[in-house]
């Protein structure tokens, strides 16, 4: 079943490059096991999605495997003790990050004893999928080719998950880079084991192992393990280009699907998982272990390169050593690859669950990069990429903040592989284009949620004004009703109400010349007031006419006397005004109220002399 020849039609993508691949240097030696004697620093962002919740304290002795930090959320990863020791430090420290900046780090004290906690292996053949996925949460285990996403969530299953073709991806395209190389050659009856598991768990119908022609070895040890376990899996093998390696240009290699950029791989019913992925699982489903280790290739300007399998959380500097320590005129250290890794702020940052390269790097293997160029419009970076967009126009809008634009020119369909930069012949840096420009997309975007989240806190916040403003004045309107209600039923009737008119009126004729007199003094008071503000104002002295001619002060005496003089008439004026109006006022009064008394003393004799003796 598993000649040495293919058995699948082979599809290309578009573009790619063929770099050296220095790939040598590092496999003639077998994998190495590094025990833990340094303290060991262990990130708790170590993976795509939320950090962890702790679950220790300072000074807790822990064993080895014993679970340190728990998933917390939908994506997130748990952390665990790379071996026993003691809990000395919560604090943030140097981590391996393009930033450079530090991170919340556990610092844990190995005691020498490597003692473990116990383990629970997973009865995964006679399990329901979905309580084996439940349990993959707290295994720590992430996509360990680099991307480090957490993976229950790529092996979330319900019975429906419609995943056809299981990919595994053993191509290892970037140069230096070995250590699933290795794994390959020496594991190679585990990673069938892991890759049974996990056809298991999807559902798959089939598994396509894809790897690259420039690892004969590892291909050789994957058939002969596959026809040992009379296994279905193919291995395939694929010509060596970069980038091979992506899940999506694996994925459109094998099986000629092109995954459209808005949708994932699962969509069209292919799930892609990296050679020491699968491992793990099956480590953890075979004896419990959760994620506590990984290979991580050690190459470049080193006395000795190779790979080593190292606990997490080692300082860099004690895997250069077990290399043989680096050589005269280091000057950098790249974790990752040449193409898409970066350069590390210190050799003394721990190895992570993405660490899978450490490259000494010289000027004599990666040499300065020469001064940047105009571009000359020659287009090799768009005959270069393999997702088919247009580098050097989101390079331009990169480069004037043409965010909307870039994003228009599918910007965030880049994979940032480098192959662009690798081509271009005015040396320009574009990945690092798109990356400022991604960041700040994603900036804006975070800010204009934020923007909004505000604007509906506020429009919530004036509907509930509104709201308990409308409750207050229904309360009062009702308590008002009641009150009219109530008097309603003590109001006297009309018979009695016609008794007491006439006494109220005679009342009112006593009341009413007293009630125009104090109105009288009421306006007068208010106008004598009015003219006391008027004069005061007229009396204050102006601030700006300290140093003026004699010709002005001359004229602004005049103005002001014209000003009192004219403030004096209206005051007469005025005053007469408000006494003639008082005078008018108390004479109508008089005259409508004897009018009003007349006429009801008149009808009240009238209706006594109708009624009956």
């Amino acid at each position: 079943m598993n000649a040495l020849v293919n058995l699948v039609k082979l599809f290309k993508f578009n573009g790619g490059v063929h770099p050296p691949q220095h790939k040598q240097a590092s496999t003639t030696q077998p994998i190495r096991v590094l025990q833990a004697t340094l303290p060991l620093v262990l990130p708790l962002r170590q993976h795509v999605g939320n950090i962890p919740h702790l679950r220790v304290q300072v000074g807790e002795r822990v064993l080895k495997g014993q679970l340190l930090a728990e998933a917390e959320g939908g994506i997130s990863a748990a952390i665990h003790a790379p071996t026993s020791g003691i809990i000395t430090a919560i604090q943030d420290a140097l981590i391996p990050h393009p930033s450079g900046l530090p991170d919340r780090c556990l610092t844990l004290q190995p005691d020498g004893l490597d003692e473990w906690t116990v383990l629970t292996p997973i009865d995964w053949q006679h399990m329901e999928a979905r309580a084996v996925v439940a349990s993959l949460r707290q295994s720590g285990i992430v996509g360990l080719g680099g991307a480090a996403f957490p993976t229950h969530i790529k092996l979330r299953s319900d019975g429906r998950s419609g995943i056809h073709t299981l990919v595994i991806n053993a191509a290892e395209c970037e140069p230096y880079i070995t250590c699933d190389d290795m794994v390959m050659r020496e594991r190679a009856a585990d990673l069938l084991r892991g890759i049974a598991i996990t056809q298991h768990l999807l559902g798959a119908e089939r598994c396509l192992i894809g790897i690259e022609d420039n690892k004969p070895e590892a291909a050789a040890a994957l058939r002969a393990a596959c026809d040992a376990a009379d296994s279905s899996a193919q291995v395939i093998v694929v010509p060596t280009i970069y980038p091979s390696g992506d899940a999506r240009r694996l994925i459109h290699v094998l099986t000629g699907l092109e995954i459209p950029s808005h949708q994932r791989s699962v969509d069209v019913g292919v799930q892609c998982f990296n050679v020491a992925t699968v491992l793990a699982i099956y480590r953890y489903m075979r004896f419990g272990e959760p994620a506590l280790s990984r290979i991580v290739t050690v190459t470049g300007n080193v006395a000795r390169p190779g790979n080593f399998e190292v606990p997490l959380g080692m300082p860099v500097s004690a895997l250069l050593e077990a290399a043989g320590g680096v050589l005269e005129d280091t000057s950098e250290f790249i974790m990752g690859g040449p193409m898409m890794g970066f350069s590390l702020p210190s050799p003394e940052v721990p190895v992570t669950k993405a660490t899978n390269c450490i490259i000494a790097s010289t000027p004599r293997l990666f040499p300065p990069a020469a001064p940047a160029m105009p571009c000359i419009r020659c287009a090799r970076c768009a005959e270069a990429c393999p997702v088919s967009l247009q580098p050097q126009e989101l390079y331009w809008f990169a480069k004037s903040d043409n965010f909307d634009k870039a994003r228009d020119y599918k910007l965030f369909d880049c994979i940032e592989c480098g192959c662009c930069s690798y081509v271009c012949p005015s040396n320009i840096p574009l990945v690092q284009y798109y990356r400022y420009a991604k960041s700040e997309i994603i900036a804006q975007d975070r800010a204009k949620e934020a923007a909004n989240l505000a604007r509906e806190r506020n429009d919530f916040r004036l509907m509930r004004i509104e709201r308990e403003k409308q409750e207050r004045a229904l309360k009062h309107a009702q308590k008002a009703a009641g009150a009219k209600a109530e008097a309603g039923k003590t109001e006297p009737s009309k018979a009695e109400s016609g008794v007491q008119y006439a006494g109220d009126a005679a009342v009112n004729v006593a009341a009413s010349p007293a009630s125009a007199q104090a109105e009288a003094v009421k306006k007068a008071a208010i106008a004598a007031a009015i003219e006391r503000a008027k004069a005061q104002k007229a009396a204050q002295a102006a601030q700006n006419t300290a140093a003026v001619n004699p010709a002005v002060a001359a004229e602004m005496a005049a103005i002001d006397a014209r000003r009192a003089e004219a403030a004096a008439l209206a005051a007469k004026i005025n005053k007469d005004d408000v006494a003639e109006a008082a005078a008018a006022t108390h004479a109508a009064d008089q005259h409508s109220t004897i009018n009003g008394v007349s006429a009801q003393v008149a009808s009240s004799v009238t209706s006594n002399s109708k009624e009956p003796s």
